[in-house]
């Protein structure tokens, strides 16, 4: 049987260590000389880790995927295990987690090195955004809702992600319910942002918008999923 193991660079192998213990890896092997370095096990994935004086994790770009067979429980179990560790469950610096919406397949941890793990579920779709973007026959809206989530998935950058459905949101109306699903989407950003302002002001949005009921009761569960992450972002 073949394996590959990536070997992640980190500044401080204490550190390292530490914060994988808190996903549930064990220490399989752990040296300081002739070298820095250590490996890691969870199950079947395997991660080592060697030592590089004087890195940044802002400058970090070393990253891995993990396939797995599921990702929602999961995300769940590392969520536990940051929460107990940090108090809360760290979304933003480093080290931190993306976001876990219902059906998604793929969530990325990014280490205190700056290291990004990527776990995909094994059947997850080769396209992401099956490449709606380049629909022409897709409206703004939904055209910046499928651009952020790259920017917010993969890129982890919240800011460029809200900018995009913010001027999406200021040259478009669009129909209600598209309009609220980027507004929800916005809120969430704003939560993890920890812009309290602009989140109320989604939610104030979204409130008025006239929905049916369907439509309402799907808005309202990804509100409650929202507030589910607020919580965990303030540790309660």
């Amino acid at each position: 049987m073949s394996m590959t193991i990536p070997v992640l660079p980190c500044a401080s192998m204490p550190e390292t260590l530490a914060f994988y213990r808190t996903l549930g890896f064990e220490v399989t092997h752990e040296q300081t000389s002739p070298n820095v370095y250590a490996a890691t096990r969870r199950g079947d994935v395997h991660l080592h880790f060697m030592g590089l004086k004087g890195l940044e994790p802002s400058e970090s770009y070393s990253t891995c995927l993990v396939i797995v067979p599921e990702v929602e429980q999961l995300h769940q179990t590392f969520v536990d295990g940051l929460r107990q560790t940090y108090g809360k469950v760290p979304v933003s610096g480093f080290p931190r987690i993306t976001r876990m919406k219902k059906g998604q397949s793929r969530f990325t941890v990014v280490d205190v090195a700056g290291n990004s793990v990527i776990y995909i579920r094994q059947d997850a779709p080769d396209d992401y955004d099956e490449g709606a973007s380049d629909n022409p026959s897709q409206t703004r809206l939904g055209k910046a809702l499928r651009a952020a989530a790259r920017l917010r998935d993969f890129k982890n950058d919240d800011a460029a992600a809200a900018k995009v459905l913010d001027v999406a949101l200021k040259k478009e109306a669009g129909a209600a319910f598209e309009r609220a699903r980027v507004l929800v989407a916005r809120a969430e950003l704003a939560v993890a942002m920890d812009d309290s302002a602009r989140e109320t002001s989604a939610r104030a949005e979204i409130a008025a918008l006239v929905l049916s009921d369907d439509e309402r009761a799907r808005i309202d569960e990804e509100l409650e999923a929202i507030g589910a992450l607020q919580r965990r972002v303030e540790g309660v």
